[in-house]
């Protein structure tokens, strides 16, 4: 990884000279953010009996808990959700390094505030379509983005 205009020290590939890591990453992480929509509805619904039932009654704010821990939890481990390796690609932070649980929780924090106030989310979505890194909010205030996985 080369450093870049961005920031004088980052690591994150440069996307005029290494554009090939961020080549169609936008509608991967749209793909990646279906299929891990489709986890947390499955493992919310396992989840339901475990609740005496209650959960039908707060079932949206228990996949938004159900969600949280998924999203921290995957990208912890790999830098990225089920989804984001299914489509091969994953965070990296300002250094080009992969996500520790500190910046994994972060940026789940940041995600799950911005589908809590809707507007911040649909920016983000623009954001990913015209940034030159394919940035959304949240990557753009942690400086950080997802990239096509290195080979």
């Amino acid at each position: 990884m080369t450093m870049t205009s961005h920031h004088l020290t980052s690591g994150l590939p440069d996307p005029q000279t290494e554009a090939a890591f961020y080549e169609g990453v936008p509608l991967k992480r749209f793909i990646a953010w279906v299929v891990d929509a489709i986890v947390i509805t499955l493992f919310s619904l396992i989840a339901v009996p475990f609740t005496a039932f209650t959960a039908i009654f707060y079932f949206p704010f228990m996949m938004l808990f159900v969600g949280f821990i998924y999203r921290w939890g995957t990208i912890a481990s790999r830098s990225s959700t089920w989804g984001m390796r299914l489509m091969a690609i994953e965070f990296r932070n300002d250094d080009g390094h992969r996500f520790d649980s500190g910046e994994a929780a972060l940026h789940t924090l940041g995600y799950t505030v911005a589908w809590a106030v809707f507007p911040l989310q649909l920016v983000s979505m623009v954001m990913m379509c015209v940034t030159e890194r394919g940035q959304g909010l949240i990557d753009t205030i942690m400086h950080t983005t997802a990239i096509n996985k290195p080979a």
